[in-house]
């Protein structure tokens, strides 16, 4: 086992071991770390522990010191100077009339790449914008194309149940959410409802799904006939997450709900008296 410790360089973003050396970290603390090829500054999200190397990059770099206050100063100077950038940047955008829209601009911690983060519909021919953009900033520049869920996760906002959005709080990666997580859930398949502000299917419908399916296979399917407390009828509906059953009996016309426990006890009496008249017969 190896020991790491989780770092983050921006909130809700994804979890990047380190190796701790024999110094201690605590949770939220200022970091200065080595990452692809530059020096970034990130917050501690997961004091030591230890993890199994299969599961590490091969290449495991070191924490390199605990942030000081004028790596902090440096890191907001960049975030300053990043911001004031989106701007310009945007401008020659426009000038250029490339068909782009431009989210989020950061530079490394130590100002050797910026990075300029943008959606847009198809392929773009970026090769001139980066020109007048290293021009201008005098630094190495990175155009990066991202999805609308990343967008909605760097540009935040409150979703349909009136919180923030979970990617931008709180989500370190993206979970694959699938439309038959909404079918077994019962929600209505409109898309406005199931959908995300990033017009995707939203996150929180992963949430829970691990308890729908093992309820679904544990409860009756639809249609099937089963044996209650009152007698044999057939499931008509379903409460997945209650283990409620909804059941027409032989004979009457309104449903009656049945606990999941009640009709497993039914059915094994009936199966005991069963064996019990075999075994006399």
């Amino acid at each position: 086992m190896v020991e790491v410790v989780g770092v983050r360089f921006r909130k809700a973003g994804h979890v990047y071991y380190f190796a701790p050396g024999k110094s201690e970290y605590s949770y939220n603390e200022k970091v200065l770390v080595e990452s692809q090829q530059s020096k970034q500054l990130g917050t501690v999200v997961i004091p030591k522990k230890t993890i199994d190397p299969e599961d590490l990059p091969e290449d495991l770099k070191p924490i390199l010191n605990k942030a000081t206050a004028t790596d902090l100063e440096k890191e907001q100077k960049n975030n300053a100077d990043a911001n004031a950038a989106l701007g310009v940047a945007a401008q020659k955008i426009r000038e250029h009339g490339l068909e782009m829209k431009l989210i989020r601009v950061e530079y490394t911690f130590d100002r050797s790449k910026m990075i300029f983060y943008f959606t847009a519909d198809g392929r773009i021919d970026f090769r001139e914008l980066v020109k007048d953009l290293a021009a201008i900033f005098r630094t190495r520049i990175e155009l990066r194309q991202i999805g609308v869920r990343d967008e909605a996760k760097i540009v935040s906002g409150i979703g349909p149940c009136g919180r923030q959005l979970c990617c931008s709080t709180f989500l370190g990666d993206f979970m694959p959410v699938s439309i038959k997580m909404a079918k077994d859930q019962g929600l209505s398949l409109n898309p406005v409802k199931i959908s995300g502000l990033c017009g995707r299917l939203m996150c929180c419908l992963k949430y829970e799904n691990d308890e729908y399916e093992a309820a679904k296979k544990e409860l009756p399917d639809y249609g099937k006939t089963v044996i209650t407390p009152d007698g044999k009828g057939k499931v008509v509906g379903l409460n997945l997450l209650s283990r409620i059953v909804k059941v027409r009996l032989a004979g009457r016309e309104i449903a009656v709900d049945y606990d999941y426990a009640e009709i497993k006890e039914a059915t094994e009496k009936a199966a005991a008296s069963v064996e019990i008249g075999d075994h006399h017969g």
